[in-house]
């Protein structure tokens, strides 16, 4: 090959590099090379053919299976022409400019035309500002078009983000590295896998300016950077790292070298680190090369690996990580050896020996890094403050005025009336949709007239973040065409299994018209007849190719099809979705995962020898019954799915967790559906600071055969010390606007009492958890006051009227904090910032209390109150 003049500052050898993986990518989509690289003709610069190939030659498959070349031509001259506009295109090096500013893909959002629409946005804004404060008020921009709000893992785009006003920590971000990306600037989108120290995970963004990288709270401006509510739980994070879609050089330590992506581990510039190295070694003492090693923590009752690595010739590897307790899991060919690593083990050695489970118990406790302060920072000005509290006041008024603008109650119900159909329900559908609703009502109005109800029921069956980006279109294509497929189907299985186009987390995009036509009659008779002869078909010509562990399942099923080539997932998605544009009811199963087809009114499975060749069809379930605690104590928690319980199955020495609802309770009502095989229950609790008390109980479950098990939790009997007491003569502003002491509030029964920082995640977070518990904490009967200092106070926030949270909630408003004691004003509580939560018994004492951002804090009170309130009635 012979390599022209260097682009990017590109030496021959990475250029040559590029060069191999774009005619790989070529190669991997030949099926699409018409709709993909015929932009390859368009009498392209130097910079825009490097531009471009670098982009292939990094792009996941699924991207080159769902859009076009033009899209990313399109793409690649807006961020070259960008480069030449911005003040400070030419101080960006090329290797950062690559990587972080070209790519158009930030998380496994749906790719869109977007960078040109958000630097027309931007550049007013930024032009005239050091690239330090174009990050900053880059930031304070995306405050104003979106907010915090939990939701499921399909992470919407960052158009979709604008119109929908509010995303999860991996949308803002996502919005945030979009938004800055578009400018000019190196982003990237930070996560941590899972937090040590409490349940779930968080994601934030690191910009680069002039010669550093800072990090910022994506849409939760600061007045300056490296500041944000999370900087407190980073300081106790075991691994923090980005993912970046190509083989990066660093020079930042890599977790992990793939010839696609790299895993950059970041974790030292926010925590203490240690390096843990492990050596694995088989029966024979030899070492084992390409065992998978997984550091797995405890979140969510699971054990969860934050990291996988392969070892290697001497069957050693390493990994930079926090100082918590990890348990460390090596596999291969279905033989594994586990143990637990502390701080004080740098240097371990697993053996691969165990091929079968040991069934019994296991308890042992996970203890997580301990709370660190930060290091001090010089005060910002009274000024610089005030401006940034005004600064969030305005962005939060920008946003909450476009949220006027979407559809109300008032004006659904008239249409729904005009319409024909409930306005209760198509209130709930349209009130999902926010900014979309307008093209949803449009929907529903043009198309309910012909179908009645059926337009209703489509959007019924559809996940809520569907209602935000799902257009008419993609609706009409899955009603017009779905309909006549009904058949003698009873409606709610048609409505679910044919119907619907949900299927997991991926895009919803038309393509029942598509997959009708590509088929003949015969062919199409012939599948309805026996479905696995559709999986068969499908999988004729199929190329396996494992992409990047995050995008597994995100292919769109047209694109997938038209491929002929994606990760396992993506392909059961597709039989799925064939299935349901032929008529054939089809699924996930709802714990396994596994595709599945409805026939003479049974689930099967359907089989594809590309995911598993030792698969069999028909395969005899077993049954799982959970039983309750007979000897369980009185404050031993409800059983609730990811919150202190799941259960996995062992295969191929790596235990797989069986996916359920979130916080599913009904676990004793029937039993579980569940494949034979081993299986391991993990039960938890997690204690005040964060270390996680566990239970390991394995069992067999046998086919054809049920299995009781005895749900069990560890005792974790615990200290609850006097911390002080509240002011009760402190006074507080009711919502009304009268005046009342916290005494008055608070009763002599005891009470929750919370300052909170509405606008923040932290607090939306204790929101929400408050109005899960709403039930146990009604019987309890205490009151639970919410006090809003007048600075956090902002135009979005809605105090009265939530009929979700518990009955005896009281919010007020408190222009002094004379309440709050005095250790508050310390560190490390002070850092950690709100909410700032506290159980007070009956004699006004403080009994719990937390600050900052922990999850679970309000099943923390709850159990300290419930102790509290037995103890007395006991009296």
């Amino acid at each position: 090959m012979t390599t022209q003049a260097s682009i990017f500052s590109l030496n021959p050898h990475t250029m040559e590099g590029i060069d191999r993986k774009f005619r790989k990518k070529q190669t991997l989509a030949a099926a699409r090379r018409h709709e993909l690289f015929d932009i390859f003709q368009e009498g392209l610069s130097d910079e825009e053919t490097w531009a471009l190939k670098y982009l292939f030659a990094c792009m996941p498959v699924n991207d080159m299976a769902d859009y076009d070349g033009a899209l990313f031509l399109s793409h690649v001259r807006q961020t070259l022409d960008i480069r030449k506009q911005v003040p400070w295109g030419e101080r960006v090096p090329d290797h950062l400019f690559l990587h972080f500013v070209l790519p158009f893909r930030v998380n496994t959002e749906n790719i869109e035309d977007s960078r040109g629409i958000l630097y027309n946005e931007l550049l007013k804004r930024t032009r005239d500002l050091s690239m330090a404060d174009a990050i900053l008020e880059t930031n304070y921009w995306c405050h104003e078009k979106a907010a915090y709000i939990g939701s499921d893992e399909r992470t919407i785009s960052p158009l979709t983000m604008i119109r929908n006003a509010q995303g999860r920590c991996g949308e803002e971000s996502t919005l945030a590295v979009a938004a800055l990306r578009s400018i000019g600037i190196p982003a990237r989108q930070v996560y941590t896998p899972r937090w040590a120290h409490c349940d779930s995970n968080h994601a934030w963004v690191e910009a680069w300016a002039d010669g550093q990288w800072y990090y910022i709270g994506a849409c939760e401006p600061e007045a300056r950077l490296n500041q944000g509510w999370f900087s407190p739980p980073a300081r106790r994070a075991m691994l923090i790292n980005t993912r970046i879609f190509a083989d990066y050089p660093g020079p930042e330590e890599i977790t992990l070298a793939d010839e696609w992506f790299t895993e950059v581990n970041l974790l030292q510039n926010y925590a203490p680190t240690r390096t843990i190295h492990v050596n694995v070694k088989d029966g024979q003492n030899a070492p084992v090369s390409g065992a998978e090693v997984r550091f797995e923590l405890y979140n969510m009752a699971e054990l969860y690996p934050i990291a996988a690595l392969p070892t290697n010739d001497r069957g050693e590897v390493s990994f930079k990580t926090g100082f918590g307790d990890l348990m460390i899991r090596a596999v291969k060919d279905g033989k594994w050896s586990e143990m637990k690593a502390t701080p004080a083990e740098d240097r371990l050695e697993l053996v691969l020996h165990a091929s079968e489970q040991r069934d019994g118990t296991l308890n042992f406790d996970l203890v997580p890094p301990p709370e660190r302060e930060g290091e001090a920072v010089d005060a910002l000005s009274d000024e610089k403050i005030q401006r940034h509290n005004s600064r969030l006041e305005e962005g939060t008024k920008i946003r909450c005025d476009y949220e006027r603008t979407f559809l109300g109650e008032e004006e659904v119900s008239r249409f729904a009336q005009t319409a024909g159909l409930p306005p209760e329900r198509v209130w709930d559908v349209l009130q999902k949709a926010r900014g979309n609703s307008r093209e949803i009502a449009a929907f529903l109005q043009e198309r309910s007239g012909e179908y009645g109800e059926w337009p209703l029921r489509l959007l019924e069956s559809l996940n809520d973040k569907d209602m935000i980006d799902t257009f008419r279109p993609v609706l009409d294509d899955h009603l017009i065409y779905a309909l006549p497929q009904r058949g003698d189907l009873a409606e709610d299985t048609f409505t679910n299994y044919v119907l619907c186009p949900r299927v997991s987390y991926e895009m919803l995009t038309p393509y029942r018209r598509i997959f009708q036509e590509a088929f003949s009659a015969e062919e199409s008779a012939a599948f309805r007849s026996n479905p696995a002869e559709l999986a068969r078909r499908l999988e004729q010509g199929f190329v396996i190719w494992e992409d990047l562990p995050n995008l597994k399942g995100k292919g769109n099923p047209l694109g997938t099809y038209n491929l002929k080539m994606g990760d396992p997932v993506s392909l059961t998605i597709l039989f799925v979705a064939a299935c349901r544009s032929l008529g054939i009811p089809a699924r996930l199963h709802p714990s396994e995962q596994k595709p599945q087809y409805l026939k003479n009114g049974s689930w099967e499975d359907a089989v594809f020898t590309l995911i598993a060749s030792d698969q069999k069809e028909n395969i005899a379930w077993g049954m799982l019954r959970l039983l309750r605690d007979p000897e369980a104590a009185q404050d031993a928690p409800a059983a609730s799915y990811y919150n202190n319980f799941t259960f996995a199955r062992l295969e191929n020495g790596v235990y797989k967790t069986l996916v359920y609802p979130y916080g599913k309770s009904d676990v004793y009502d029937e039993p579980f559906e569940v494949k034979p095989g081993a299986y391991r229950l993990i039960s938890g609790i997690r204690l005040k600071d964060g270390t996680v008390r566990v239970r390991f109980t394995c069992f067999t479950v046998r086919a054809g055969e049920q299995t009781d098990i005895t749900l069990t939790y560890r005792e974790t009997t615990e200290d609850i010390p006097v911390l002080g007491t509240l002011d009760r003569s402190s006074t507080f502003t009711q919502l009304n606007g009268d005046s009342s002491i916290l005494g008055d509030l608070i009763g002599k029964e005891g009470a929750i009492v919370a300052w909170i920082e509405p606008e923040r995640e932290p607090s939306k977070h204790l929101l929400r958890e408050l109005r899960e518990l709403a039930e146990p904490l009604n019987k309890l009967g205490i009151p639970v006051v919410i006090a809003v200092g007048d600075s956090e106070w902002t135009a979005s926030f809605s105090a009265a009227n939530d009929p979700k949270l518990p009955s005896r909630t009281i919010f007020v408003r408190d222009s002094t904090y004379a309440a709050l004691p005095d250790f508050i004003l310390e560190s490390p509580a002070h850092e950690a910032g709100f909410p700032h939560l506290f159980a007070l018994d009956s004699e006004d004492q403080i009994r719990y209390t937390s600050s900052g951002y922990k999850i679970g804090t309000a099943k923390e009170v709850l159990h300290i109150m419930s102790g509290f309130i037995q103890a007395k009635g006991s009296e």
